[in-house]
């Protein structure tokens, strides 16, 4: 007997903050394996192989429990193909553009802009409220996020070789907020499972026209390190990290979670800490305790606040 709705939604509540952090480790480890898939595929053939390879995945879970997905209406097509095209293929093309030209501090710190961009399409499209908290608590998280990105490690993060790669990632930051408030109102129609699959089998037909020769080449040729990168940027950031991130959008609004992608940039900087001997400076602290003061402001509860008042 599968579990009913109510019972999947008191345990999303209770398991909520496990939830979501889990995406946002996978996408923070996602930063350094995108450079090392770099450097072996370009662009857009690690956003082709990451994606297919995903595709295959999730092709695999319709035919094994096809009763976990949602009936897909004819309608939704469009839609579904629109959002997993912008959100997941454009948004992907971006990133693995940008982080050619410019460093991962640099990226993570564009893409950390996502939660700026949802607030104000979450307002306009959603009409959903922008609370005292969500004002106070987004630029603080933003203003420690600047703190680790300009001053966090001993490395200079600035060095950005072409601006157009800057504007990919940026580009990639507004398709991100995207992704997110047109997921919202199809989330009322379909689960977190169903939607994440659908959106990344239309979406990734997008990819079609952009095979080329050199994909056969370079995967030819990928090492084992070029194949690690694919397959855990495939399963884990983004199989786990899209139907997570989907999940914990059914009990909180986009506002509320996108705040949470804010602690990227500080995870990123602990995984270099550990994988490459970068320094942590006082700066990075300082900012780190922003991000998460900033974090705990838009998510206090309520009845927290009556009881202080």
């Amino acid at each position: 007997m599968s579990p009913t709705p109510t019972t999947q939604h008191s345990f999303t509540k209770k398991y909520f903050y496990l939830i979501i952090l889990l995406p946002i480790i996978f996408w923070a480890f996602a930063f350094p394996f995108i450079k090392i898939g770099l450097e072996e595929l370009n662009p857009v053939n690690l956003t082709i192989m990451r994606l297919f390879t995903v595709c295959i995945i999730f092709l695999l879970l319709i035919l094994i429990i096809p009763k976990k997905f949602s009936p897909l209406q004819k309608k939704d097509i469009i839609p579904l193909f629109l959002l997993g095209f912008l959100g997941v293929v454009i948004y992907h093309l971006g990133l693995n553009y940008g982080e050619l030209y410019i460093s991962a501090s640099v990226a993570s710190l564009i893409i950390a802009t996502i939660p700026i961009f949802t607030v104000i399409f979450g307002a306009v499209l959603l009409k959903e409220k922008i609370t005292k908290k969500i004002v106070v608590g987004i630029p603080l998280s933003l203003t420690g996020v600047i703190i680790i990105s300009l001053t966090g490690t001993a490395a200079n993060p600035f060095e950005i070789t072409y601006i157009s790669a800057a504007v990919a990632v940026l580009i990639s930051a507004l398709m991100g907020a995207g992704y997110t408030i047109m997921g919202k109102k199809l989330l009322q129609r379909y689960s977190a499972l169903s939607l994440t699959v659908y959106a990344f089998l239309f979406g990734c037909l997008g990819l079609i026209p952009l095979l080329s020769p050199s994909l056969i080449a370079e995967v030819t040729s990928l090492t084992w390190s070029g194949w690690g990168a694919v397959l855990f940027l495939a399963v884990f950031p983004t199989v786990i990290g899209y139907v997570l991130w989907y999940v914990a959008l059914e009990i909180k609004t986009a506002s509320e979670i996108s705040v949470f992608l804010y602690f990227i940039p500080v995870l990123s900087t602990f995984i270099s800490y550990f994988l490459f001997q970068e320094s942590i400076t006082w700066l990075f602290v300082f900012g780190a305790a922003l991000v998460i003061g900033g974090l705990i402001i838009v998510n206090i509860q309520r009845s927290k606040i009556i009881k202080m008042g």
